[in-house]
């Protein structure tokens, strides 16, 4: 039945409407979808995809910047599996340290067991989607078919963001297009302006305008955001 609701998701609140669903029969609260695209984040609030968690929980969590203390993220990196960790389990069982700060938080917000696995786009962006609740620890069957589920519904994540960027214009123009694909094949300014037979100058409006546009900072990050995003081959 939840597998059905998953799959009748045609945009991402209506998926995320299932996924509570998929919560409350795991007798879970909270379901998370993050962003690990950004190596250097320093900042949990700006990894959320979507929440069902309250975020006064985020805002306290980033004013005491607790991101670098979050021991599972290792481990959680370094498996295929959902990874469970309780922090109502006894000290001596638990497999790490639990920062008391985070600790503290999460017990004020019944975040006292937590399932998380890790995903990826076919674009190789990196994602974790995460459960949490105020019960014991999840036995083995249950994260067998949570984690069957987690895959089922980030495909279904995908294929409506998929859906979506098709629906959406490109933002950029015919030529700022045509001087990004140039780029990634290797081409200088003074290259690509010989085969578009324009100045080096305009080139190089082009791309400036192309490297506004997608909200990044040089050739080499515009190339790359345009490729993930599918606006060049």
């Amino acid at each position: 039945m939840l597998s059905s609701e998953i799959s009748a998701a045609h945009s991402q609140e209506g998926l995320f409407l299932a996924l509570r669903r998929v919560t409350h029969e795991f007798s879970l609260q909270h379901v998370t979808l993050l962003s690990l695209n950004n190596p250097d984040e320093k900042l949990l609030s700006r990894m959320i995809v979507q929440s069902s968690i309250p975020e006064p929980y985020f805002a306290e969590f980033d004013r005491k910047r607790l991101l670098d203390k979050c021991a599972p993220a290792d481990i959680i990196m370094q498996t295929k599996l959902p990874f469970c960790w309780s922090i109502g389990d006894p000290l001596p069982s638990r497999p790490f340290t639990i920062d008391s700060g985070i600790e503290d938080l999460q017990r004020r917000y019944g975040l006292i067991t937590s399932v998380a696995m890790k995903l990826y786009s076919l674009e190789g962006e990196r994602f974790v989607m995460r459960f949490d609740g105020a019960r014991p620890r999840l036995t083995q069957v249950e994260l067998n078919e949570i984690g069957m589920i987690t895959l089922h519904a980030f495909d279904m994540f995908e294929k409506i963001r998929r859906n979506a960027r098709k629906a959406t214009p490109s933002p950029l123009t015919v030529r700022e297009l045509e001087v990004v694909r140039w780029t990634a094949q290797g081409k200088t300014s003074a290259e690509i302006g010989q085969i578009l037979t324009l100045s080096d100058h305009t080139v190089n409006a082009y791309m400036t305008n192309a490297i506004k546009k997608l909200d990044c900072v040089n050739r080499t990050q515009l190339v790359a955001k345009a490729l993930r995003l599918r606006l060049i081959a």
